[in-house]
């Protein structure tokens, strides 16, 4: 293809792309871009877990173990809560928030910067949800790559989302038998 030719069918697909930007938004600021660009970073990294998982030539489990499954899912869980929303990882997202507030025992409620093309990625560091894909991954790569040490980790911060719930727990009961005082 040449430049001129390369030149027409770059401009052609950046009006496509603007156009569909335009039409999904509906007139909100919506980090299409971004979120394509954390789709394909996702893709890479479980391309590069997948890649040393094979190299390591061990079989493949035939299915996960029910206990792993639960495991993974109270680790993952908690693990995304730790990164996302607790105080004492903020300065790992400043960068691509905002601080707001408080929000609930020792979270933070801050909201995604909407400069500089970081809005994506603020978003997904301050959503639990979205940042759970990323830690179930990288703790079923882990799984497969280093079983004994994940199944630590996890069990740790399984025994962590236990003892935050007993907190809550006991906190709540200690309002209703005070009365709130």
């Amino acid at each position: 293809m040449g430049t001129a030719a390369g030149s027409r069918f770059t401009g052609r697909l950046g009006e496509l792309l603007r156009g569909t930007q335009r039409d999904y938004s509906a007139g909100h600021e919506r980090p299409l871009g971004g979120y394509l660009t954390a789709m394909a970073g996702f893709g890479a990294y479980t391309a590069a877990w997948a890649t040393a998982v094979r190299l390591r030539r061990r079989p493949l489990p035939e299915r996960p173990e029910p206990w792993d499954v639960i495991l993974t899912a109270v680790a993952t869980f908690r693990l995304s809560r730790l990164l996302s929303k607790a105080s004492v990882t903020s300065p790992l997202r400043a960068p691509f928030t905002r601080y707001v507030g408080p929000q609930g025992p020792a979270e933070l409620h801050e909201e995604a910067r909407a400069a500089d093309g970081r809005d994506a990625v603020g978003e997904l560091v301050t959503c639990p949800f979205c940042m759970s894909v990323w830690v179930a991954s990288t703790l079923t790569a882990g799984q497969l790559l280093w079983p004994r040490g994940t199944r630590t980790a996890m069990g740790a911060l399984t025994a962590l989302a236990g003892a935050d719930a007993l907190q809550l727990a006991y906190g709540a009961l200690t309002d209703k038998v005070t009365g709130g005082e």
